[in-house]
């Protein structure tokens, strides 16, 4: 250990990493790495790996707990000075329910998946590199949780996350894209979530999402984001990486390659659906709009710098990429109006856009709010003035591959939906873009087997046929969900945030 010492970073970054890899003697390499071979993707040569990050495992610890450190200085802070009552207003939390519920999980799963890629690698680099990833992963599902606990001693829909993340039926989307990932090859999961999860849907939830938890008073969370993106710049560089050092071990990798980028683009880009709903409807504060997100981090970071790069190897663009920009004025819209209309089965509130809001939308989607969907959101509360509330009455169609209900549009016409259909084994699977519909045609015998909330409803596998009893399976309680004006949630603010004499009186009329 003394000469260890002595060495260089990059010496001792080889020294810890590469040269305690070995050659097997008593099994094949075959039988030892079994799980890289059936996809396709042939590598000639691991040692061509380059690692962008060298870090040792003594540095990459030291590193992270001094993030926990302040971490957890501003958790304690936040926590002992009642700081939830700091917020910009109580619906702000609606946009964290779903978010403890929808993505915590997934990063549960990538660090399970990140660990089985560390022992199935062939190569010691990649191998390294994957188990960096797993333990990242595990932090942020971690701090999250953590992050988010204070809140739960408040307010409601912040329980029984993961129990929710199986079961209901708006958080089958990100939990259907998991599922697909980590039931898919090595290479292919690598893709997956190095390139679609990595720069596509954790770049737009991470920064601009985060940014609107500090403008609506959440410190917590704006530091956990913040936290987990430094870690995330260096997943996006390992996607990267992963995705060049296939491309050139061999030529006949790049189809493969492609058709995965194809999928997972379109993937990922559906489950941004709910990212977009909370940028634009969730925070009672505006940051930015999800049209000037996506036009920043997708249109410009990805398309104009990523896919240049990438342009070398005989990568192109993916396929229909061309219907995700032309989804961008209309696509928040579309997303919220239906999370509005079966909030019912909702572990969160939500509610009408108050003026002020509407007139930001406006602003900010100039072609397409005021003509198409603000006449929808004055007849929503026409119908709140009148002591009601707007629900579907019904059960949605899902999208097969997605499985979001099918509410998004033609391409180019914002008054049609857009529904798409194919026939595999004498039944028909319906879906709600061409990406979808391309996607399930590729790889049919593994979408038939999809999960759909609204199929197990119907074949009674969810609790019961009525409403109470679905809900109960889920793990929805009584005030988690319904009108924001009327939940219990909004009821305590007001007494929380009244003067001190009517705050006494409530509490004794309580």
């Amino acid at each position: 250990m003394a000469n260890t010492k002595k060495l260089s970073m990059k010496q001792r970054y080889s020294a810890l990493t590469r040269d305690l890899d070995w050659e097997p003697s008593y099994v094949s390499e075959d039988e030892l790495f079994p799980h890289t071979k059936f996809e396709g993707i042939k590598i000639h040569d691991w040692s061509k790996w380059e690692d962008p990050f060298r870090l040792t495992i003594d540095a990459y610890c030291k590193y992270q707990a001094e993030k926990d450190k302040r971490l957890y200085a501003v958790l304690d802070g936040f926590a002992q000075s009642q700081g939830h009552l700091t917020l910009s207003d109580a619906r702000y939390l609606n946009a964290m329910k779903l978010f403890l519920q929808g993505v915590t999980p997934l990063e549960y799963q990538a660090h399970r998946h990140f660990a089985y890629l560390a022992r199935h690698l062939d190569g010691p680099g990649p191998r390294f590199a994957a188990l960096c990833q797993s333990i990242d992963e595990l932090r942020h599902a971690q701090t999250e949780i953590h992050t988010l606990s204070n809140y739960n001693k408040y307010y409601g829909g912040l329980h029984s996350w993961n129990k929710m993340h199986d079961r209901v039926w708006y958080l089958s989307v990100p939990k259907s894209f998991f599922d697909d990932a980590i039931s898919a090859g090595p290479f292919e999961f690598l893709i997956a979530i190095g390139f679609s999860f990595e720069y596509l849907l954790t770049n737009l939830l991470f920064v601009p999402f985060m940014s609107g938890a500090s403008f609506n008073g959440d410190l917590p969370s704006m530091t956990f984001g913040f936290s987990a993106q430094s870690d995330e710049s260096r997943h996006m560089t390992l996607g990267l990486e992963a995705i060049k050092f296939v491309l050139e071990q061999d030529e006949g990798n790049v189809p493969i390659v492609q058709e995965w980028i194809d999928k997972w683009f379109w993937r990922g880009y559906r489950v941004t659906a709910l990212v977009a709903g909370m940028l634009d409807y969730m925070l009672p504060r505006k940051v930015m709009s999800w049209k000037e997100a996506f036009e920043l981090y997708f249109e410009e970071q990805m398309l104009g710098g990523l896919f240049k790069d990438l342009e070398f190897y005989g990568i192109r663009p993916p396929r229909h990429v061309e219907h995700a920009i032309a989804e961008k004025d209309v696509l928040s819209h579309q997303v919220y109006w239906t999370l509005y209309s079966f909030s019912f089965a909702a572990a969160f509130t939500t509610t009408v856009p108050e003026a002020g809001e509407q007139a930001w939308l406006a602003e900010q989607y100039p072609d397409t709010f005021n003509t198409l969907y603000k006449p929808r959101w004055d007849k929503a509360q026409e119908i709140v003035d009148g002591g009601g509330r707007f629900f579907f009455q019904g059960l949605p169609q899902l999208c097969q591959t997605c499985q979001i209900p099918m509410v998004f549009t033609e391409p180019g016409d914002p008054t049609t939906i857009c529904q798409r259909h194919s026939v595999y084994k004498n039944e028909r699977f319906d879906f709600c873009s061409d990406g979808c519909k391309w996607i399930f045609d590729r790889e049919p015998e593994k979408y038939v087997q999809a999960w759909m909330p609204v199929h197990q409803i119907y074949q009674g596998n969810c609790g019961g046929p009525s409403v109470p009893e679905v809900l109960a399976w889920y793990g929805i309680q009584d005030g988690d969900n319904g009108e924001y004006a009327g939940s219990l949630d909004h009821l305590d603010w007001q007494r929380w945030h009244a003067s001190e004499p009517a705050a006494a009186s409530t509490t004794k009329g309580s």
